[in-house]
């Protein structure tokens, strides 16, 4: 068989072409590097390029690049024209939430675009002037040509542009309501649910259809179950995004995580024949468990030959000896030592038995992150008698309410009833919450005032925890400290401070979260600072790091899946009680978090429930049955 004929076999159950990258940023390069060469192409020709263009988080490294390719390669935008696919309903085009504001500050303010060329929707017409404005938008299109490439990205609906479930193929530029998940998602930008518009102007399913050609770019985990649907399913309209199956030039471009739920990356048995590695072999062996309900150690040679699998056994032997392989593999992943086990063999252990007692170092990249995630694992270090630091990464300071700050003031107002200057800093404060907009950033005393209550409450459960105040390190990373949702870039400064707390506490084991689907990217930017931290000490020639085990946990918003999970700690009903305990003691995130992205439970409900299910899969594969378990991956730098 054929390359060309292996890959149209792999693909089998995709209805839209999809080409997967390693990562966000390549995948983001090549996209700007087809439209570049699109634009170059009409240049030499005298013609216009027309770009239907997006918003939101997905684009904005494409956006980069093609800010680069202008400022360092002289790529010239004077004959783009450009269509943007939506806009809140109402909105001013300078307010912070703003698409116009959107777009200008991440691509047009950086480029010879001419400005009669852009044309976003305007979010800031009368009401009685909408349908018209909509009407005209689409004629305008036309005018020009249509669309020659609309850039796309997906929300977990399924919608594009803002066409939400229910949507027709056929529909065009218009106002539509916007479903309560879709604001949910925005919530963080708004800083709350309740300051997200109901409303939003959108280029229809059908104008997006009508582009000559259409790429829709999606990242991360977060991404990949509803880019399954949208690549497999069947056509619907409760999923718009499906829609694009029925158009013959279209692409998905993904990266690794968001292609992860596509069955020839998940389930790969299940269109041809595979590589069995031991990995591999590992997530079939589960799979097939949890497809037909049975333990591992019940499968039998014609499970397997039944669901794809006939090659596997043939080449690794029969389904008893698959079985006890992979259940060893997962017993030993189980330990109630994370630490390690004094005075016993390690040989099949997650964690080595010397030197006891370690030093554990746990970056938490919000003040809340250590305990929600791993908090009986935490628990089980101190009890065990290590040295336990923690390293708070960020100050958390724009997850904390406006009333929080007054409540904090009038205790220490009541309680220095004399203090002048106290009562002074009172009256300011209050009088900026009280003019403060919606999603307006806070002065620097005011997220200076939030960042100590982030850090009260973090040092209150380092005490219940027993963990020494004198080793809860607050970094306050200065790529967060802007006041904002919109984060800086991060620099050579966090990983300095980064790698000064690593050569100060030179720790055996590091726990740092893995955890990349929080709503606004806070993980994944302060996992990149510790990778790049402890990269510049491996080529400095840190001796202490050839003994140091990093793990990565999650919790707060997702999971790992139960093959890549390396280390599994369990945890008792008492335990469980205490990590709940330990993650109230973050008063200011109970109740009503600031940011509780797509899950609306509070963080100690999520953090039990997953612990709860990780247990079920395990007692489900045939494994001891245990309260709850928190799962690891080492990561090997």
């Amino acid at each position: 068989m054929t390359n060309r004929q292996e890959e149209i076999e792999a693909k089998k159950f995709e209805k839209i072409n999809t080409i997967i990258h390693q990562n966000s940023e390549e995948a983001s390069l090549f996209v700007a590097k087809e439209i570049a060469q699109l634009i170059k192409q009409r240049q030499k020709v005298g013609k216009k390029v027309v770009l239907g263009l997006a918003t939101g988080s997905t684009p904005t490294k494409m956006y980069e690049y093609l800010v680069r390719f202008h400022k360092e390669e002289g790529l010239s935008f004077s004959n783009v024209v450009t269509f943007n696919l939506d806009e809140y309903y109402p909105m001013q085009p300078d307010s912070i939430h703003s698409y116009v504001r959107f777009m200008n500050e991440h691509l047009f303010d950086h480029l010879d675009i001419k400005k009669e060329n852009i044309h976003i929707p305007d979010g800031a017409l009368p009401k009685e002037d909408v349908r018209s404005f909509c009407e005209h938008y689409e004629q305008k299109i036309k005018s020009f040509g249509g669309l020659d490439i609309q850039i796309l990205g997906i929300g977990r609906t399924g919608h594009i542009g803002f066409n939400e479930p229910g949507s027709t193929i056929t529909s065009k530029t218009r106002m539509v309501r916007l479903d309560r998940v879709t604001r949910l998602d925005a919530a963080s930008d708004f800083f709350g649910h309740e300051n997200v518009p109901t409303k939003a102007l959108t280029m229809g399913v059908g104008s997006i259809m009508d582009a000559k050609r259409i790429i829709l770019m999606a990242w991360g985990e977060g991404k990949s179950d509803i880019i399954r649907q949208a690549v497999e399913g069947e056509i619907k309209e409760s999923v718009p995004a499906t829609f694009l199956q029925r158009h013959d030039n279209c692409d998905f471009i993904l990266d690794e995580a968001s292609a992860s739920s596509l069955t020839r990356i998940h389930t790969p048995w299940l269109v041809g024949e595979c590589d069995w590695t031991d990995l591999r072999m590992k997530k079939a062996t589960i799979w097939l468990s949890h497809t037909l309900g049975k333990a591992i150690l019940k499968l039998t040679n014609e499970d397997y030959n039944e669901h794809g699998m006939g090659s596997m056994v043939a080449e690794k032997g029969s389904a008893e000896d698959i079985n006890i392989k992979v259940f060893n593999q997962l017993q030993r992943t189980i330990t109630g030592w994370p630490g390690g086990k004094p005075k016993a063999d390690d040989h099949n252990r997650p964690e080595r038995n010397t030197p006891i007692p370690k030093t554990s170092l746990i970056f938490s990249p919000h003040p809340d992150d250590d305990v929600i995630s791993m908090g009986g694992t935490l628990l089980r270090l101190v009890d065990q008698g290590h040295e336990v630091h923690v390293a708070y990464q960020t100050s958390g300071n724009i997850a904390v309410f406006d009333d929080e700050v007054i409540r904090f003031m009038d205790f220490a107002s009541d309680i220095q009833h004399e203090n002048e200057s106290l009562k002074q800093k009172y009256r300011e404060v209050r009088d900026f919450l009280n003019h403060k907009g919606a999603g307006e950033a806070d002065s620097l005393e005011v997220q200076h005032f939030k960042g100590l209550i982030r850090k009260g409450e973090a040092l209150s459960a380092c005490r219940y925890c027993g963990v020494k105040e004198e080793n809860a390190h607050f970094q306050n990373l200065p790529f967060y400290e802007t006041g904002t949702v919109k984060k800086k870039p991060y620099s050579e400064v966090d990983i300095n401070l980064t790698k000064d707390l690593l050569k100060k506490i030179r720790p055996h084991q590091i726990f740092a979260a893995g955890d990349l689907s929080d709503p606004h990217g806070t993980h994944r930017v302060c996992l990149q600072v510790i990778y790049k931290a402890l990269e510049q000490l491996k080529n400095e020639g840190a001796e202490w790091l050839q003994d140091c085990y990093v793990w990565l946990y999650r919790g707060a918003w997702q999971e790992w899946d139960i093959a890549d999970m390396e280390m599994t700690v369990p945890i008792g009903p008492k335990d469980m009680r205490r990590k709940k305990n330990a993650i109230f003691k973050h008063q200011s995130q109970k109740d009503s978090a600031m940011f509780p992205g797509s899950d609306e439970r509070e963080f100690w409900q999520r953090a039990e429930q997953r612990n709860q299910e990780t247990a079920k899969k395990y007692d489900a594969l045939g494994l001891a049955e245990y309260e709850a378990m928190e799962g690891f991956v080492r990561y090997h730098f």
